[in-house]
């Protein structure tokens, strides 16, 4: 660990310091150039803006810019840590978006907590883009935050520590119902964790299928019960009970198992209780809900996914944000609606079937197949872009949140 924090300490303040930054995209090389760019020639786009706000697609970098926002509420696994502490991990956000799908990215700290203030500072600056990328904002607020600037924006608005998570999540649990033979309809689900990430799992795992009645969600006060007074976002997960259970009770034959909580809640006693074939998605970071090997060890046959890449089956944001942005701007989408979200889940399960390249295995210096140590693809598969990107543009002009219904190829 120490020398992973020299590394990381390294790799940031080497020259130039940080991760991002601009680059020119027009030539400037001559005082005509000068002219063009900026005074006066720029006044003639200005002009045509003014006459139609939708010309700002033709004449600047909107539609390919997306902002990712944080007020450093909760960052990664470090909490309330401020917003400017929070800067590294919005610009490691920003390399992201850039590298995996082309989309440029600004990253904006904004140091104010109060919810409503903080949807009055995004949609204030929102005309300076094509999208908005929440990030580490604190449950319940952030989902007040996207809510309101849903309503109040005409360009998608995401929050990936819950979509961009629950997609990732939900593309696993599809390939690994069908490798254990389980119904999707008839499994058991045990959640503990129902913050952001939780909350927008369970929504929509229930969208591909999962009975809400067979959800048991604990937050950090136990089994959500309709005795219990919770927010509107945890309520309908409620149990119709008035009884509380342990989290071993909920395991003893349930046939999945999600974790968005901290580390070691499970145990392996708990594990050898659920059903034959269990699926356990320990996604607690850095360190999960139960160990791997602990895991494995109790129910060898098993299906562990992390939040880890030092183990199989690594649920990582970055299968899903790149590319679902990238298919939203390029038909100019007025939001991320639930069919995007699906039609990025079952592209990216899709993809996890099919004959890993080549170039992958150079990568990672080993094989994959299909199978329950490789349910979801790896980051670095190029055909990640044009299988999810499409269908999410194609979801897009089918649900009616198309505004270029042709597309654009950057």
């Amino acid at each position: 660990m120490a020398n992973l924090k020299t590394q990381a300490l390294k790799y940031h303040q080497s020259k130039p310091a940080g991760k991002i930054q601009i680059q020119i995209s027009k030539p400037v090389k001559s005082v005509k150039h000068l002219s063009l760019a900026y005074t006066p020639g720029v006044a003639e786009p200005c002009r045509e803006i003014e006459k139609n706000p939708e010309q700002a697609y033709k004449y600047t970098n909107i539609g390919n810019l997306v902002a990712v926002i944080s007020n450093g509420t909760a960052v990664l696994g470090l909490g309330d840590i401020g917003a400017l502490a929070g800067k590294p991990v919005m610009e490691g956000k920003a390399v992201l978006f850039k590298h995996f799908a082309n989309v440029n990215s600004v990253d904006i700290e904004v140091d104010e907590k109060d919810p409503k203030k903080l949807i009055e500072i995004i949609e204030a600056i929102s005309p300076s883009f094509g999208g908005i990328n929440l990030e580490d904002i604190k449950a319940p607020e952030c989902f007040v935050v996207e809510e309101a600037l849903k309503q109040r924006l005409s360009i998608p608005v995401f929050h990936d520590d819950q979509h961009g998570t629950a997609v990732v999540t939900s593309a696993a649990l599809l390939n690994a119902l069908e490798i254990a033979s389980k119904e999707i309809d008839k499994v058991k689900v045990v959640m503990i964790g129902a913050g952001a990430a939780g909350i927008a799992i369970a929504n929509l795992i229930v969208a591909l299928g999962v009975k809400k009645k067979n959800i048991f969600m604990f937050d950090s006060q136990g089994l959500i019960t309709k005795s219990r007074k919770v927010n509107k976002y945890k309520k309908p997960f409620a149990q119709n009970t008035e009884e509380q259970i342990t989290y071993g009770q909920a395991l003893d034959g349930a046939d999945v198992f999600i974790g968005v909580s901290k580390a070691d809640l499970v145990t392996a006693k708990m594990i050898k209780l659920m059903a034959n074939k269990p699926i356990v998605f320990a996604m607690a970071n850095p360190d999960p809900e139960i160990k791997y090997e602990l895991a494995k060890k109790a129910v060898p046959d098993l299906i562990m996914a992390t939040g880890r890449s030092d183990y199989p089956n690594q649920v990582n944001n970055v299968l899903c944000f790149p590319f679902l942005f990238r298919g939203a701007l390029d038909v100019k989408a007025r939001e991320i609606n639930q069919e995007m979200k699906l039609a990025a889940v079952k592209a990216i399960a899709k993809l996890a079937k099919e004959p890993v390249t080549k170039e992958i295995e150079k990568i990672y210096k080993r094989k994959f197949k299909f199978g329950p140590d490789y349910i979801l693809p790896k980051p670095f598969d190029k055909r990640l872009l044009p299988r999810i990107s499409k269908a999410v543009k194609e979801s897009a002009i089918e649900s009616g949140v198309a505004d270029n219904l042709q597309g654009r190829t950057l």
